[in-house]
C-alpha cells in the first residue's frame, strides 16, 4: 500500500505450460490503446550498450495497473521484452479485469491471477490460449476490502490473498480448468493491536514458504508476520507461529533466499530492511536487527525486495528515494552487505520483479506510469537496459519464462 494514511483508490490448466507465450501473439486480445510505444523520460537510466545484432528471444510481460483511478489502465497491460537487451513492445490490454494492481500466474502459465483492489475486494482468473486469446474466467469475492497482494500455492489448487485494508488473509480454491471456486477460509489479523499511527491490521502480503510447508502472511498494521499451515485437502489455514516485528515499523513485503532458511523482509515505515531466519520444520521466522536501506535519514517507504536466482543479490525498490538498493548475500544467505543505491529512473517504484534468469530487473513505477529495466551484471550491478518503457500507473510488472 502507499504510506500513511495509506490511501487507496475508492472503488491453472493442467498441461498446458507456457501457454502464456501466446500473448505475443496478441492478434485475440482486446485492442485497447493503454500503452504507448516507448520514448526517452526525463531522468531515466542510461541505456545499455548496443548489442551485437543477431537471433533474439522475446517473452511476455504482464503489467498490474488501477482501472479507477485517472490516468490510469483499463485492465491488465500484457506486453513483449527481449531477453537479450530488455526492450519492451507493447501488446494490447487484457479487458474486462477491475483494479488489477497485482498479478501471479499458475505453475501450468495457463493462468493469470489478479487482486480487484477496491473496497469490494476480490480476485479474477484469466485464461490464457496458445493462440494469444483470453478468456475471464470470473472474479470471487475476498470478503474483505483492499486486496492488494496473491500468490499460487505450489500444489496449483489454491490462491492466496491478502486483504489489506481489512486485515485479513483468504484461500480460494482452483479449478482443473484454472477458475476459482468459494473461498474455504479468511483469517482475520485480531492481535495483536494495530502499532504506531496504525488504525487496525493491513496484511499486505501472504507466500508460501519455498519448501511449501507453511504460509507466511505480512501485516503492516500490526508489526507482524505470521505463520500458517494450509490444509491440502480442506483450503483452511492454522496459525503456528508469529514474528514481532518493531512497533511502527511497518513491514510490508518479504523474499526468501533460494536456500530456504533466511528471508529478507522490507519495513516500509521506518526505513529499514530486516534479515529473519526461518525453520522451515516449525514456520517460525526469527527477525534479526534493523539494517540502513542506504537511502539516509528520513523515510523512504522502501516496497520490494527480490533476491537473485542463485542467491547472491538483493535490491530493494525505495519509493520516496527513487532508487535501488543493492546488497550483496553473504554467510549463506544469513547476512547482507550495503553495496550502494542506483536511480531507479522513475517516479514511486511500487514493485520490483527479475526476469526467470535474473539476467533484468524491471521497476513499476506508479507515479511516472513507467517500467524501467535494467540488464543485471555478474557482480549484481546495475545498468539501465534501454529507454523508460510508457504503461498507465505502473504498480505490477510481471516477466513470463
Amino acid at each position: 500500500m502507499n504510506p500513511a494514511p495509506h490511501p487507496r483508490p475508492a472503488p491453472g490448466l493442467p498441461g498446458r505450460r507456457g501457454l502464456l507465450g501466446g500473448l505475443l501473439a496478441g492478434a485475440a486480445l482486446a485492442a485497447v490503446p493503454a500503452l504507448a510505444a516507448p520514448a526517452r523520460a526525463e531522468g531515466g537510466p542510461s541505456p545499455a550498450p548496443a548489442t551485437p545484432a543477431g537471433p533474439r528471444a522475446t517473452r511476455p510481460l504482464l503489467l498490474g495497473t488501477y482501472t479507477s483511478e485517472g490516468g490510469g489502465g483499463t485492465g491488465i497491460g500484457t506486453a513483449s521484452y527481449d531477453t537479450g537487451t530488455g526492450a519492451i513492445t507493447p501488446r494490447p490490454v487484457i479487458t474486462g479485469v477491475e483494479n488489477p494492481s497485482y498479478l501471479a500466474t499458475h505453475p501450468s502459465g495457463a493462468t493469470v491471477y489478479a487482486v480487484a483492489e477496491q473496497a469490494a475486494g476480490a480476485v479474477t482468473a484469466v485464461a490464457i490460449g496458445p493462440d494469444g486469446a483470453y478468456e475471464v474466467l470470473g472474479s470471487r469475492a475476498t470478503g474483505g476490502s483492499g486486496p492488494t497482494h496473491l500468490s499460487v500455492h505450489p500444489s496449483g489448487r489454491w490462491l492466496l490473498s491478502a486483504n489489506y485494508t481489512s486485515g485479513s488473509v483468504v484461500v480460494h480454491p482452483i479449478a482443473e480448468d484454472g477458475s476459482l471456486g468459494e473461498r474455504t477460509d479468511l483469517v482475520a489479523h485480531s492481535s495483536p493491536p494495530p502499532g504506531p499511527g496504525q488504525g487496525g491490521p493491513h496484511a499486505h502480503q501472504v507466500v508460501t514458504s519455498p519448501d511449501g510447508g507453511h504460509v507466511l502472511a505480512v501485516d503492516l498494521g500490526t508489526d507482524t508476520v505470521y505463520t500458517y499451515r494450509l490444509d491440502e485437502s480442506a483450503g483452511t489455514l492454522t496459525e503456528v507461529s508469529r514474528a514481532a516485528l518493531a512497533p511502527g515499523s511497518g513491514p510490508r513485503h518479504l523474499a526468501f533466499h533460494p536456500g530456504g532458511r533466511f528471508a529478507y523482509l522490507a519495513c516500509e515505515l521506518d526505513n529499514t530492511m530486516v534479515v529473519c531466519a526461518y525453520d522451515p520444520a516449525t514456520g517460525v521466522l526469527t527477525p534479526g536487527p534493523a539494517q540502513s536501506t542506504g537511502t539516509g535519514s528520513g523515510t523512504s517507504y522502501p516496497a520490494q525486495p527480490v533476491v537473485t536466482g542463485d542467491g547472491a543479490y538483493v535490491y530493494l525498490a525505495n519509493r520516496g528515494h527513487n532508487s535501488l538498493t543493492r546488497y550483496a548475500v553473504e554467510g549463506g544467505g544469513a547476512a547482507l552487505r550495503l553495496l550502494d543505491t542506483v536511480p531507479v529512473g522513475g517516479d514511486w517504484p511500487r514493485q520490483l520483479a527479475l526476469s526467470p534468469d535474473s539476467s533484468l530487473l524491471f521497476a513499476a513505477n506508479q507515479r511516472s506510469s513507467t517500467v524501467t529495466v535494467f540488464a543485471v551484471g555478474p557482480d549484481g550491478s546495475l545498468t539501465g537496459a534501454g529507454a523508460p518503457f510508457p504503461a498507465p500507473v505502473a504498480v505490477c510488472v510481471l516477466p513470463l519464462p
